[in-house]
């Protein structure tokens, strides 16, 4: 199902803060990673790593309505895209989230078409969608003013659509299909667990490899970017054979991957 109107994939707007869009649009790899922890200066320090997006967790992180504008605001100021992945796929969730400035939302555990439906509506403006305007908060983190920001929001900011249990493997076409519907990411942990009944998948489940080949089929079938959760680079550069982004680990693992690893050297 062809768009009637420019989304993120054929939008002709020029903005070059937009980062993480950029990067996908030039068929580069695109890196993003998680924090959950609420700091600006935490926020500071993981976008001048060299990644093109942070996903700000307000899913399963620590991190509130305060630290999600901080967050937002301190990264996209460094010039990467700050991405929220939201709690849930509820209006209110959805433009309080937009209107930090977030150059994109991925919303977790989307298993219908009309769920997708539903996420694309409230995310844009009219006339493609129901989102109201009242902030001026977003235009800064896209370094626009408010007209220009009303003009171009709507096909610059990613909607990301995690796939990420057994009933979105199952109609994930349909919701690639979706007009709108930019990205789709996979949550492999959460989709072991509804697939296998485990996680963290071995990966080499037959169930499971199947559910992320169709998850990519449809992707590519309907134009839209596909990216997935890896654990570390040597990962990345594996998946990236085959998505077009991934997400490389997050910060709370990484922390205690790093010191944990240290102190094994001390104390074997």
């Amino acid at each position: 199902m062809a768009s009637s109107y420019p989304t993120a994939h054929n939008t002709e707007v020029q903005n070059p803060r937009l980062r993480l869009l950029n990067t996908l649009r030039k068929k580069e790899p695109a890196l993003m990673t998680f924090i959950a922890i609420p700091s600006v200066r935490h926020a500071q320090i993981v976008a001048l790593t060299g990644l093109d997006g942070v996903i700000i967790d307000c899913e399963h992180g620590h991190i509130g309505d305060d630290s999600m504008h901080n967050s937002v605001s301190a990264i996209s100021a460094l010039g990467v895209s700050p991405i929220i992945r939201v709690r849930g796929p509820q209006p209110d969730i959805l433009k309080r989230a937009l209107d930090t400035g977030a150059h994109g939302l991925m919303v977790p555990m989307i298993n219908t078409a009309e769920e997708a439906q539903a996420v694309v509506t409230y995310s844009k403006f009219p006339p493609q969608g129901l989102r109201g305007q009242g902030s001026a908060f977003p235009a800064i983190g896209h370094g626009l003013t408010t007209p220009e920001y009303m003009k171009s929001a709507n096909q610059t900011i990613l909607t990301i659509l995690q796939i990420e249990s057994k009933q979105g493997v199952e109609n994930v076409d349909a919701i690639a299909a979706v007009p709108g519907v930019d990205y789709l990411f996979i949550g492999p942990n959460d989709l072991a667990q509804s697939l296998l009944g485990y996680t963290p998948a071995k990966g080499d489940e037959p169930v499971f490899v199947e559910a992320i080949e169709k998850i990519v089929a449809a992707a590519r079938k309907h134009g839209k970017w596909v990216g997935r959760l890896v654990n570390d680079g040597p990962l990345a550069v594996e998946a990236l054979k085959k998505f077009d982004s991934v997400a490389i680990t997050g910060d709370t693992k990484a922390i205690s991957n790093w010191y944990t690893a240290q102190i094994s050297c001390v104390r074997p």
